[in-house]
């Protein structure tokens, strides 16, 4: 057998048991995919002493390779949401997982100053601490580009490795540690989380209200100050017994009931301009207008504004909502359609059926995957991650290397969604599939290339100590930014939980967080709205350590 050959059946060996011991479960708790990195552990070990040697170019290829694929699926999978995250309905929760991060790094830097931890181990510590494989690859990268050598690389592997274990039980205790400092009812904050914050969970609301205003009488709906001020859509009016889809240019008339949806801050401003709620149904039962939702797959609809498709002059339709990668806005006419968006529409049925042969609303094409922007996207990524930064007094230049690069190219690429024909959309089990394999084939080797002194580092060497760093890194800015939420920031203890489980960018904690309540969206909520932030700062952060400590 070819050495190629073997690395590739060592390779497969490591992922099979990897993901076995993944699987795990110690009072619902398991390792989940860092699991092949002790797989790989566990063979690297038995590799180096029967003296089997594996073929090195295929392991590092394997390995840059992978840690490509999986930080660019995870660009594309939180792009989208990642500037929407950074509104000021979640600046206070980012605030705090920011502060969670940032904290990590100072006691990083204390630990390596106080104690001269060698450069290579305190980023690996850091990175198990805080349970993020992508901060492994990336603080790999940026030391390989410092000029470290190989062998400073494998202590990488072994610090993230003692640390990691620690990392998914100190996010766990700190939520024990909280409700019991807190004594904590959990019913009772999950009840107080519905009555304050329940309304979140939908992002758009809609409300019927009666024109009673005798200054709006006559007026156009493009004239209504309260309906051109805030984003509101008006999807419907009706006048006596008969419902029409407005335009910009109807007129409204007293008693007209209107349908209107938008923001909840929004749609009561503009009950006070206009009139009255009511309880009268407009709904589009017995009549001629339906309600339906379409999938935007046409290209050649993919970048133009809704207004450019003139779909209430030229159809009689309205566009009430438009859900983006699951997050609802409202559809403005500057709203840019990328691939992949949901439109509801409120027409008459034939107008609905022509307006969905513009947009295409092919549903098999949400389970295709365009290749072209792929190899486009991570061909820019490893491009700009290419390019060296020189900063004034550093003695090399910097990089934003295979990590660094593709993650924010991901990102803007998502953002954008397209050009021309091309678009960055990607079927949610595809980019699973893809983020899967490039985080097993990156940690499989990883675990081979440490697995060799991993053992003796254990025993006889400092990995206690190393373990113990990772324990300091881990529970000082889970803990104090716990507190800091709870005391001065009054947020709710399933909030600050999901908060937590998402600043570890941790699904086993998330997990734990929803059992505390499973009927309560609390915690799901809150660590969907900082994950996008904090990934990409979970990426950054050891480069940044890497530089500033190398400099020091």
């Amino acid at each position: 057998m070819s050495d190629i050959a073997l690395s590739i059946s060592i390779l497969a060996l490591v992922a099979v048991l990897g993901l076995w011991i993944g699987n795990w479960r110690i009072y619902g708790v398991g390792l989940g995919i860092g699991g092949v990195l002790f797989g790989g552990i566990f063979v690297g070990h038995f590799t180096g002493t029967w003296g089997i040697a594996l073929d090195s170019n295929t392991l590092h290829f394997i390995q840059e390779f992978g840690l490509i694929l999986f930080v660019y699926t995870i660009g594309i999978q939180v792009g989208p949401g990642f500037f929407a995250s950074l509104r000021s309905s979640g600046l206070k929760l980012n605030g705090f997982a920011a502060l969670i991060v940032l904290l990590g790094c100072l006691v990083t830097i204390a630990l390596h100053q106080l104690f001269d931890v060698p450069l290579p181990v305190i980023l690996g510590v850091f990175s198990g601490a805080v349970t993020n494989t992508p901060s492994l690859g990336a603080g790999q990268q940026i030391l390989s580009e410092l000029g470290a050598q190989e062998g400073m690389l494998d202590l990488t592997g072994m610090g993230y490795a003692v640390a990691y274990p620690f990392g998914i039980c100190g996010i766990l205790l700190t939520m024990w540690t909280l409700r019991l400092a807190f004594r904590v009812n959990v019913n009772k904050e999950a009840d107080e989380f519905e009555i304050h914050n329940g309304h979140k969970k939908e992002s758009l609301h809609t409300i019927n209200v009666a024109v009673k205003n005798p200054n709006l009488n006559g007026l156009m709906l493009m004239n209504v100050p309260a309906l051109t001020e805030g984003d509101i859509v008006c999807s419907r009016l009706k006048r006596e017994d008969r419902l029409y889809v407005p335009k910009q240019n109807t007129h409204i008339e007293t008693n007209d009931l209107l349908h209107l949806v938008g923001d909840k801050t929004a749609l009561e401003k503009a009950r006070l301009v206009i009139g009255e709620e009511v309880d009268a149904s407009l709904s589009t039962r017995g009549t001629e207008l339906r309600v339906q939702r379409l999938v935007v797959t046409n290209e050649i609809v993919l970048g133009k504004k809704i207004r450019d498709l003139d779909l209430k002059e030229k159809y009689d339709v309205v566009v009430s909502r438009l859900n983006r990668a699951g997050v609802e806005l409202v559809p403005t006419s500057q709203s840019t359609l990328q691939f992949g968006d949901i439109l509801n529409l409120v027409g008459k049925q034939e107008a609905i059926e022509a307006v969905s042969g513009i947009v295409g609303n092919a549903h098999q094409k949400l389970q295709q995957v365009q290749m072209l922007p792929v190899f486009v996207g991570i061909g820019l990524g490893v491009l700009l991650g290419s390019i060296p930064f020189y900063l004034p007094g550093f003695p090399a230049a910097i990089k934003l290397g295979l990590a660094g690069g593709p993650l924010i190219v991901a990102l803007i690429l998502a953002r954008i969604g397209s050009i021309g024909k091309m678009y960055w959309f990607m079927p949610p089990s595809a980019n699973l599939a893809l983020r899967e394999i490039g985080i097993v084939l990156f940690l499989a080797v990883v675990g081979l290339k440490s697995g060799g002194g991993f053992i003796d580092t254990l025993v006889n060497g400092d990995g206690l100590s190393w373990m113990g760093y990772g324990i300091l890194i881990t529970a000082i800015p889970l803990i104090t930014v716990g507190f800091i939420a709870r005391i001065f920031g009054q947020l709710n203890y399933l909030t600050i939980c999901g908060m937590l489980a998402g600043s570890m960018t941790d699904p086993p904690a998330l997990a734990f967080a929803n059992g505390l309540h499973p009927t309560s969206g609390a915690s799901a909520l809150s660590y969907a709205t900082v994950y996008p932030l904090v990934m990409c700062l979970r990426i950054l952060s050891p480069q940044l350590l890497a530089i500033l400590l190398w400099a020091m």
